[in-house]
């Protein structure tokens, strides 16, 4: 069993900014990697940023520059640092880690909720 659950997200104006956050806990043997997703109204789900075991990043082309993902010193917690933010990201964000609950199984997904985060214009 595990819990994913996402928070800091809101209503904020075009410009500022928001950060939300993310803790994993349950049965976990190690996590390969967390990512945020997002889902923007009426359209798919899309990889925002993802941050290995290993420090490394990548982050979709709309949000470079913008957005910084973060593991937090809490083991299984991650930060999404969402700066000069636009219209075009708001969307439901998701916390999506690669979990491996127990040693030599397979890593699977796990998703949160989801919070909301709507940009004003």
């Amino acid at each position: 069993q595990v819990q994913v659950v996402e928070s800091g997200g809101g209503l904020v104006q075009a410009g500022e900014s928001l950060r939300l956050s993310c803790a994993a806990s349950g049965r976990i043997f190690s996590i390969i990697r967390m990512a945020w997703y997002r889902q923007p109204p009426g359209k798919q789900r899309e990889l925002v940023a993802l941050i290995t075991n290993g420090g490394s990043t990548d982050y979709a082309d709309s949000v470079k520059g913008r957005f910084t993902i973060s593991r937090g010193n809490v083991k299984n917690t991650v930060f999404l640092q969402m700066n000069s933010l636009k219209p075009e990201d708001t969307a439901v964000y998701f916390c999506v880690p690669e979990i491996v609950q127990r040693e030599l199984e397979r890593a699977t997904d796990y998703w949160g909720q989801g919070t909301q985060v709507t940009v004003s214009s």
